[in-house]
């Protein structure tokens, strides 16, 4: 019996966000090395994952993509052998339509030969992008066509479909037999968009559950504006603080987004490190029941300041505590409206996953000033006082 892909979501790493065009096979490379000297693979990060622009603008005589030449002389499986010499998982990039995004072949038509060609190369993970799809073609079935096309080719390939959230995703992903969806537009490396993003995605976490991921698109968390794509990612220099960052990787682990690492991690700063490599968030994330969290949101502050509470396997709730707004803010989380009534003589015992240490045990509520675009996440659990 094989093994199911993506119980929790996937966690690595993608080309597009720093680099777009400009990738090779000495990048993919030192980037595997990077997973294991900075802790990342021991974090729980394994895909390393190529973008768009890897191939050649022609298929060769026998129909089959050809590696670019000149970025990967020594051919994909070379590359991806050498991934899966650091204990690592390697992953590619096609498109559902005649191109890719950037005009490269697409697998419109060729989806059964290019899923065994990835195969042949060893491709572990297989992000299917939505560009120049031929307006009578349906686009719920050719991700069911490169989908069948994947279980079929002798080898276990997890399928990232990228459709951007159009034509209704949500009713149809998951019985398509994608592991992974993309429900948004392509982020941007700015708070803007990142915050868009947030309040797009309050209301879609039902969607997502073990084996079939909502993709709130990769994370920008320590790119600070640098990235040789900067025209694609919003050319905004900066970026985001650190601070924002922070919530923007609380909130994609709290609903069970996969984590796909997007900045150049040979540059990564210790408060990069720390936030990508926060144990208890990633914990959290990864938990094995996947459940979605529910939304409570500040009386007085209802669009900008919220909670999330998800409850997990381990009999703990993750309580996430997000400031949207532009000013400091309180947040109380009322234990009522979570279903602890001070009737039931229990409190919340909140271990704050940024100390990593327990906050202590509150009864009725739990009242926190946040900053401005700042969060807070604990684990609580029940306790008799």
């Amino acid at each position: 019996m094989k093994t199911p892909l993506a119980q929790t979501p996937p966690m690595g790493w993608n080309s597009w966000n720093s680099f777009g065009w400009n990738i090779s096979d000495k990048l993919i490379r030192s980037t595997a090395d990077l997973f294991v000297e900075s802790g990342l693979k021991e974090a729980g990060y394994e895909y390393i994952i190529i973008d768009d622009c890897w191939s050649e603008k022609q298929r060769d005589e026998k129909g089959r993509l050809v590696p670019d030449r000149e970025k990967f002389p020594e051919g994909m499986k070379a590359v991806a052998d050498y991934v899966h010499s650091k204990g690592l998982k390697f992953g590619m990039y096609s498109c559902a339509g005649t191109h890719t995004c950037a005009g490269h072949p697409g697998s419109f038509e060729h989806e059964f030969v290019d899923a065994e060609t990835f195969a042949d190369w060893g491709v572990d993970y297989l992000k299917y992008d939505y560009c120049y799809k031929p307006a009578a073609a349906d686009g719920a079935n050719l991700y069911r066509r490169m989908a069948m096309a994947l279980r079929s080719c002798g080898r276990d390939i997890l399928f990232s479909a990228c459709n951007w959230g159009a034509d209704d995703v949500y009713s149809w992903i998951r019985s398509s037999g994608a592991q992974m969806f993309r429900s948004t537009g392509d982020i941007q490396d700015n708070w803007f968009n990142v915050n868009g993003i947030i309040c797009s995605q309050l209301d879609k976490s039902p969607y997502s559950g073990s084996f079939c991921h909502n993709d709130m698109d990769m994370l920008v968390v320590g790119m600070h504006g640098n990235s040789d794509n900067s025209e694609v990612l919003g050319g905004v220099v900066g970026g985001c603080t650190d601070i924002e960052y922070k919530t923007h990787f609380a909130f994609w682990a709290m609903m069970n987004s996969p984590l796909i690492i997007g900045c150049d991690v040979r540059k990564m700063t210790d408060i990069t490190k720390l936030i990508l490599m926060n144990r208890d968030i990633i914990s959290i994330n990864q938990d094995i029941e996947c459940r979605a969290p529910y939304v409570i949101r500040q009386w007085n502050n209802p669009e900008k300041v919220f909670a999330l509470i998800r409850p997990l396997s381990t009999g703990e709730y993750a309580v996430g505590l997000f400031n949207l707004s532009d000013k400091k803010a309180e947040m109380s989380l009322q234990f009522y409206d979570i279903g602890l009534p001070v009737s039931s003589g229990r409190g919340l015992e909140m271990y704050d996953c940024y100390t990593h240490s327990i906050a202590g045990v509150f009864t009725e509520r739990y009242v926190t000033q946040l900053g401005s675009h700042d969060c807070a996440v604990f684990k609580a659990r029940a306790v008799k006082l």
